[in-house]
Parts: C-alpha cells; sequence; structure tokens
C-alpha cells in the first residue's frame, strides 16, 4: 500500500489508513467503516459523497448540532486571542464556565475542577470523595461504564472494557437496576425495588461497613441505556448515605438536556454530591468537569492539575454550547422530540419481534433485540443488531449499538434534531427491522 494521500480521498482512501495506523482494538463501526468528511446539524456526509441522518452523535457529545456556527464562532474569536496556557494561569473563559457550571448544577454546588475527559472526571470524583470521608471503598453499578484507566475499568461492570486482571479491590459491584433483565427474576413494582435493596447488603458483606461513595449513571449509557425505575434512585443513594459514602452522579453522557431535563439525576428523587460531566458539555471539543461543594472540594489537599483541563478553546465552546442550549430552549426540544422517538420506537417494538424492549429519556434511546420477544426468547441478539447496522447505514441513518451483549441499538441524535428527521429515522428503522426479518 502506497502511503501516498490521494488528492481526493475516497471513503476506502481514508478508511484503510485508519486501519493500518490505528490500534486494532480501536474498531470502527460497519464491514466497511464510513469514514466522514463533513457535517451539519443531524445530518453528516463521507468522502464518497453520501449523506446520513446521524442519530449517535459522537457517542453523545455532538449537543447542538455538527459545525453549529454560534459554538465554531466563539472557537474562532478564541483561537485569535490565546489558546492553551493551561489552568495555573486564570482565563475570563474558564472562569465563566466555572460559574456558570456552579449556577446550573443539581444540588448546591460551589466548587469545579476541569479535566479532559469522562475518565479523569471520574477518577477526581472518586479520589475526592475517598480524600474527603477518609475511606476507601466505592460502590459502583454493573453494567455500567466509567472509562479505559485503571480505576476506570475497575469501577467499569463490563467485562468487554476490562482488559487487565488487576482490579481495584475497593471497587465492590451492585446489581444494575435492569429491570428486562431483572437479576432476581422479579417485576417492577411488585419487587420492592429489590435491587436497590441488595445494596445494603452489599455493603455489609463485601465492605468494611462504611464506604467512600457510590458513583452512577442516571442512565447506563453503554450499558445498554438502561434506565432505572420510579424509586430507585432515592433508596440506593439513601442507603449510601446511610453509611457514609457519597453520591457521585456521573452525567457524563446524560448531562446537558440529553435525557429531556438539564440533568439526567433532575428526574429522580435525589441530590448529588459530586456531579461529574464531559461529551455534550462542548458539543464535541475535549473538556469535563468535576462539580461539588466547598467542603468536598477543600478535602483535596494536596497539589492538583490536569494539563489540558480548562483549556481556554475547550472552555469557549463549552460556554458557546450552552448558550445554544438554553437560547434555543433545546432541552425542552429534547423532552418533545424524545417523546416522538419513544412512541416510534414503541410501535417497531409492537410490530417486530426481534425487538425486546425500548428503554430510555428524551433523545437517549435504547432498543434491545432478542431472539423472538413474542414467543417468550429474550435470548440477547448481537447478530441481529449488527445486521441492523449494516441496514440502517445502507438507507442512510448511523446508530450507535451498545450493551453488555451488544444487542442494544442506543439512539441519540443531537438535541437540535427536528420532527421530520426523527420521522426520517423512524421510516428508516422500520425498514431496516423488515429487511433482517425477511
Amino acid at each position: 500500500m502506497s502511503d501516498q494521500v490521494p488528492s481526493k480521498p475516497t471513503n476506502a482512501d481514508v478508511a484503510a489508513r485508519f486501519k493500518r495506523y490505528l490500534f486494532p482494538s480501536t474498531g470502527a463501526y460497519y464491514a466497511e467503516p464510513v469514514a466522514l468528511e463533513s457535517g451539519s446539524g443531524v445530518r453528516v456526509r463521507d468522502f464518497d459523497g453520501k449523506q446520513y441522518l446521524d442519530f449517535f452523535g459522537g457517542i453523545l457529545t455532538i449537543s447542538v448540532g455538527h459545525a453549529n456556527e454560534k459554538v465554531n464562532a466563539a472557537v474562532r474569536a478564541q483561537m485569535g486571542r490565546i489558546g492553551h496556557v493551561s489552568a495555573v494561569y486564570p482565563t475570563l473563559p474558564i472562569v465563566d464556565l466555572a460559574e456558570r457550571l456552579v449556577r446550573l448544577a443539581p444540588g448546591k454546588m460551589e466548587k469545579v475542577f476541569f479535566c479532559a475527559s469522562g475518565t479523569e472526571a471520574d477518577e477526581t470524583a472518586v479520589a475526592l470523595a475517598q480524600a474527603h470521608t477518609r475511606r476507601h471503598e466505592i460502590i459502583a453499578l454493573r453494567h455500567g461504564y466509567s472509562g479505559r484507566s485503571m480505576l476506570a475499568q475497575s469501577l467499569t461492570g463490563n467485562s468487554k472494557f476490562r482488559i487487565v486482571p488487576t482490579q481495584a479491590a475497593a471497587v465492590k459491584h451492585a446489581h444494575a437496576p435492569y429491570c428486562y433483565r431483572c437479576p432476581f427474576g422479579l417485576k417492577y413494582p411488585s419487587c420492592g425495588i429489590k435491587c436497590a435493596e441488595d445494596i445494603e447488603n452489599l455493603i455489609q458483606t463485601t465492605t468494611q461497613g462504611e464506604i467512600a461513595g457510590f458513583i452512577v449513571e442516571p442512565i447506563l449509557g453503554v450499558g445498554g441505556f438502561v434506565a432505572p425505575p420510579e424509586g430507585w434512585m432515592k433508596m440506593a443513594v439513601d442507603i449510601v448515605k446511610k453509611y457514609g459514602g457519597l453520591f457521585i452522579c456521573d452525567e457524563v453522557q446524560t448531562g446537558f438536556g440529553r435525557t429531556g431535563t438539564m440533568w439526567g439525576v433532575d428526574a429522580e428523587d435525589a441530590t448529588p454530591d459530586i456531579v461529574t460531566m464531559a461529551k455534550g458539555i462542548a458539543n464535541g471539543y475535549p473538556i469535563s468537569a468535576v462539580v461539588t461543594t466547598d467542603a468536598i472540594a477543600g478535602a483535596w489537599k494536596g497539589g492538583n492539575i490536569s494539563t489540558f483541563g480548562g483549556n481556554a478553546i475547550s472552555c469557549a465552546a463549552a460556554n458557546a454550547t450552552i448558550d445554544v442550549i438554553t437560547e434555543d430552549k433545546l432541552v425542552e426540544r429534547s423532552a418533545s422530540m424524545g417523546r416522538v422517538l419513544r412512541e416510534g420506537l414503541e410501535a417497531l417494538k409492537a410490530k417486530y419481534a426481534v425487538v425486546g424492549d425500548v428503554r430510555g429519556r428524551g433523545l437517549m434511546q435504547g432498543v434491545e433485540l432478542v431472539r423472538d420477544e413474542k414467543a417468550g426468547d429474550r435470548t440477547p441478539n448481537p447478530e441481529a443488531t449488527l445486521r441492523m447496522l449494516e441496514e440502517t447505514k445502507k438507507r442512510g441513518l448511523l446508530v450507535g449499538r451498545g450493551g453488555l451483549y451488544g444487542n442494544v441499538l442506543r439512539v441519540a441524535p443531537s438535541l437540535v434534531v427536528a420532527r421530520g428527521e426523527v420521522d426520517d429515522a423512524l421510516t428508516i428503522l422500520d425498514a431496516s427491522f423488515a429487511a433482517i426479518a425477511g
């Protein structure tokens, strides 16, 4: 293969170089990967000129649409002033963003620490909880995901993302509120929310009886968009508080309007002690944040720095993204378009036996595929999921995949999505299900 770059690269050219030079674990979707060249709103174009509706949005990072002009203008203006100086020098974008996050975050928050990724934010939050409580043990969830680092892999409850044999012994995994596949074989609400109740038993039997904290996504993202039933969050958090732990709310995927509320936890009767956020905060620019109270932030007594955390350009992008979300009422749009999307997905569930479950909130909807829901066979069907990815791609729609078994379609367009675009996506999904059913 020649290393010469074509003057007008094709989809195949870019995909071949991607395969040649990136880690093999950096697996691209599809048998013939889609190399994306440009985008606008919820539409993207590949190097061969084919257009797609993007209903995965950079894994839920594109909150206000591709190439949003307000965000781009703010970035260009900041690039003309100053780019990166690190957080040891205050800049206006970092203090503006910190003040806004303190005011926006759920609960009574007072301090912010900036990082560059969700993994960093979750690691910082866990260390902060341990420093504040002077305890070590952390409760996480099975099917949860916290990132790629050693601690994040330990927090993650999915074997696919745990590649090293040594995991942190201080992390204990509670049952996820996965009603479709209840680990206790019960039905909500007659179950009494056993999965939350069992957290007390987990603490009593596998920890020293006092914990540092509980880290949880309001909706499990990589886990397959698993949304807890009403009452689960409050019961779980009350148990954690009883044993001295802090509630770390991981809003990396659910934050900034994704679920039809500004924060995923806004739909729950529970107040976080620490909130982590990333992805949708800056419409694809790399930045994350940890937001908490003054007392908890003050527990970090040593030095603390993230070289790229609070980068002026990323902060400018985040400030502009929040402007667009608030001024264009995109949280409300997420809720309304989410209802349209959900109704359409529920109709597909009624029509096709391969659809076992539809779940989520707002523009964060999961579709779990099984062998035959109508016949009562809920065996995970990852093969059908892969076929659906190919069929939707063929028809011009990009969606994501997730879940422990790789059998969940993740449907999550940008918050700017219009009714016609939701309808178009549902039409493509319908045709794609018909194709795999035939």
